[in-house]
């Protein structure tokens, strides 16, 4: 009998004799792909990736490699897309072409395709059309919408009146108040902040558990819409799930940042007074008037870079971009952070400066570059709900309050935790005192 050792070692020379001539054929038989890193036979990539700090890896192999380059998660190919100029020309100048969803192992057993995040084809354009028209008819980009985040935020602030001026965590208080603005889209109206019900709901999206057990597998259904139960369900978590974390986060990060940097909460206080005074609730409409504060809103969204690699697409058809070949279904990511943090458009970009947005006469300054949010067909379909939650309810709490740091400003550390496809900001305390 041959001994184990030889026929393993026999074995694996085989397995990595196909994997190379299987990675050789897709380079060189049917066009060039983007180059990269040289691959291991079935682990890829992986050893030369920092799982723990993907966006860091990306760049060095950016820098090496190109905006366009590729890396092998296990024996899967993927496109990494690094710089504007790169993620434009796929997610617009051939946007239809790059509107597939790409999958992740994790997010494929969870969402199962269904969903308006990872569903592709007439699936997604279905989910997303009847998603976006159905948040329009609730509100979203209009007064009504407004109106339910405005009354929220009333809700919010007399929550954090009750502190008395004691240090809390935020991280439970601004939870609970975006996805309140959420179940007062989905569900119609909103909950109080004990209901157990809605504390039940919050806990399952923290925890990133599947939502809506109670589905009914034997129900009839059309089997040529996809308007099925499970679709409709996994579209109502997506946007829970998406919509709650996302901004909370981004608000609770936000609120670090203005109590490292106090001279930026006095300037905001003092536009606020200005603008808005202290006897109405704050609206979009002041925005306008209010230059610093939507520069220092657009910049805590850019310097947080809350998910740095983006979320999968995946090409619909074999794609001929710049001087490569893209096959059908090979997934791409488009690194949001190498736009987000480019030093040429945002000079020392890991370092917060409201002036990445306003001009030498300090009015607003829009940039192509602010894509938080991604762009193209597969943008954030909440995006606008997003940006009005984020507004309204940091206006609303600085109109309210001064904020008070737990410990000197100089100590606060800005720097969050990464893993594989975002940022995680650590829990600190704070006060609000009365203004």
């Amino acid at each position: 009998m041959e001994p184990l050792g030889t026929t393993t070692l026999f074995l694996f020379i085989c397995v990595s004799c196909l994997f190379f001539f299987s990675a050789w054929r897709k380079r060189s038989g049917r066009g060039k792909l983007p180059p990269g890193p040289l691959a291991f036979p079935i682990i890829g990539n992986v050893l030369q990736l920092n799982l723990r700090n993907m966006s860091q890896s990306l760049h060095k192999l950016s820098v090496k490699h190109g905006p366009v380059f590729t890396v092998y998660f296990d024996s899967e190919l993927i496109v990494l897309l690094s710089g504007y100029t790169a993620v434009k020309e796929a997610l617009i100048d051939q946007g239809q072409e790059f509107s597939g969803r790409g999958t992740l192992p994790l997010f494929e057993k969870i969402a199962k395709g269904r969903g308006i995040i990872f569903s592709n084809g007439e699936r997604w354009k279905q989910l997303c059309r009847f998603a976006i028209t159905n948040l329009r008819n609730f509100g979203m980009g209009k007064k009504s919408i407004e109106l339910r985040i405005q009354e929220e935020a009333r809700f919010l602030v007399e929550r954090l009146r009750n502190t008395q001026g004691r240090p809390f965590h935020p991280a439970v208080f601004l939870s609970h108040a975006i996805a309140n603005i959420i179940c007062s889209v989905v569900f119609g109206d909103r909950f109080d902040y004990e209901d157990k019900k809605f504390l039940t709901l919050i806990h399952l999206i923290m925890e990133n558990k599947k939502l809506f057990g109670f589905i009914l597998v034997q129900e009839r259904q059309n089997d040529e819409s996809e308007y099925t139960t499970e679709n409709l369900a996994r579209s109502t978590a997506d946007l829970f799930l998406a919509g709650t974390d996302t901004i909370s986060t981004t608000l609770r990060y936000g609120f670090l940042i203005l109590l490292k940097y106090p001279h930026i909460e006095e300037k905001i206080h003092e536009e606020i007074d200005r603008v808005i005074g202290r006897g109405r609730i704050p609206c979009m409409a002041d925005r306008s008037q209010m230059p610093f504060t939507d520069a220092v809103l657009h910049e805590m969204q850019r310097f947080i870079n809350l998910v740095p690699i983006g979320v999968p697409h995946a090409v619909t058809k074999d794609i001929h971009f710049r001087q490569y070949l893209i096959p059908k279904g090979t997934t791409v990511f488009p690194f949001l952070e190498s736009v987000l943090c480019d030093s040429k458009k945002f000079p020392n970009p890991v370092q917060f400066h409201s002036g990445h947005f306003l001009d030498e006469n300090g009015a607003f300054k829009k940039s192509d570059f602010f894509i938080p949010f991604s762009t193209g067909k597969r943008i954030c379909a909440g995006d606008g709900l997003a940006r009005m939650e984020h507004s309204l309810v940091l206006t609303t709490i600085l109109q309210n309050f001064t904020l008070k740091p737990f410990v000197d400003p100089k100590d606060i550390d800005l720097t969050a935790v990464p893993n594989f496809v975002t940022y995680v900001l650590k829990l600190y305390q704070l006060c609000v005192l009365p203004r």
